[in-house]
């Protein structure tokens, strides 16, 4: 059993065109920002929102075929979802929630409250059953609407933001909870997520949309260690720069230019780790490779470093320790220097 797509949805400026094939068995986390298609792209593949061209497949099963006029309702495909603001019924009780799908199949009544009462006890809520939705907290909530989605037995389980509403503490707490269900359940699991902490712990691999495309996918490692997007590259908290290489010295797109190690040659992306930035009040010593001037943008103390956003030919991100913004008498609009090791830059194909 796989999920086979090939979504195309033009929904007023978005022209999402998205290829994917998910294993059973396998989390993949969609990420992106805003208004890249993240929710558009889940609600396609619910039936939610009619293809304009493409087609969804569960294993040999066609969900959706715009070529030749096929379309399942969402009642009638074998999907869970949980949405991002969970859509209880306000008017009913959390077993009758959870049973509603169970009802909507054909169960009996006797039948489908037996078992949403399992569900909850799963989810460790058989208490709360007879609790409407307006007297859960959140974390209850979110553990209703995962066991109506899976009260159903669902062969491929979507999530949208499924953590997005609960407070920070909730949500750590939940998501450990939230990866063991989805470890018990042995189907296809799609999550939306804009959080890449959650992206990355609870995915086995994560695609990366923007402006309706997929622009990056693999496992996390590997997308985090080698970024394709400036979007990726601000997830993991890094530089990323792309030029064309030779002899050791990459050009950049936006102006200026890097000396690295490597005998890259051809269109490449660049990484530098924001500690790996040096920042000096007058031109350094010695024969630093990569050295630049540039002009103090921004400062956002993070724990116990300072980012230090420069503007410059090309601009860049500095982390630093406290002390060092004293000692380099660091404020908005002070011209510094920059410097880089070329052995602190790592390059690959783009």
């Amino acid at each position: 059993m796989s999920l086979d797509a090939s979504v195309h949805v033009t929904l007023g400026t978005l022209d999402l065109r998205v290829a994917l094939h998910v294993d059973e068995g396998e989390v993949v986390a969609v990420l992106g920002p805003n208004g890249a298609g993240k929710t558009t792209l889940l609600r396609a593949l619910a039936g939610l929102l009619p293809l304009d061209d493409g087609r969804v497949a569960l294993g040999d099963t066609v969900l959706d075929d715009a070529a030749v006029d096929i379309f399942v309702p969402p009642e009638r495909r074998p999907i869970g979802v949980v949405f991002q603001d969970y859509l209880l019924f306000p008017h009913l009780t959390a077993v009758d929630n959870v049973a509603f799908g169970l009802r909507c199949r054909g169960v009996p009544r006797r039948d489908a409250q037996r078992r949403a009462y399992e569900w909850l006890a799963r989810v460790g809520l058989e208490s709360q059953g007879t609790l409407k939705p307006g007297e859960l907290s959140g974390g209850q909530a979110q553990r209703v609407a995962l066991a109506r989605a899976l009260a159903t037995d669902p062969q491929l389980l979507l999530l949208d933001e499924p953590l997005s509403a609960l407070d920070i503490r909730t949500r750590a707490e939940l998501r450990r909870e939230l990866r063991r269900h989805l470890d018990s359940f042995r189907g296809i699991r799609l999550l939306v997520t804009h959080d890449p902490i959650e992206a990355i712990a609870l995915a086995d691999r994560l695609v990366i949309l923007e402006h309706g495309h997929v622009v990056q996918q693999g496992a996390p490692a590997a997308v985090t260690e080698q970024p394709r997007s400036e979007y990726v590259a601000d997830l993991v908290g890094v530089n990323l720069f792309r030029g064309q290489a030779r002899a050791g010295r990459i050009e950049l797109r936006g102006g200026g230019a890097l000396t690295v190690p490597d005998a890259v040659v051809g269109d490449v992306f660049a990484v530098i780790h924001p500690r790996a930035v040096a920042l000096h009040r007058r031109a350094p010593d010695g024969t630093p490779r990569n050295v630049w001037r540039g002009r103090v943008e921004r400062l956002d103390r993070e724990g116990d470093r300072v980012r230090v956003r420069i503007s410059g030919v090309p601009d860049i991100v500095a982390e630093i320790t406290p002390a060092a913004v004293s000692a380099v008498q660091l404020d908005m609009g002070r011209e510094v220097w920059v410097s880089v090791k070329a052995t602190e830059i790592a390059t690959y194909p783009a």
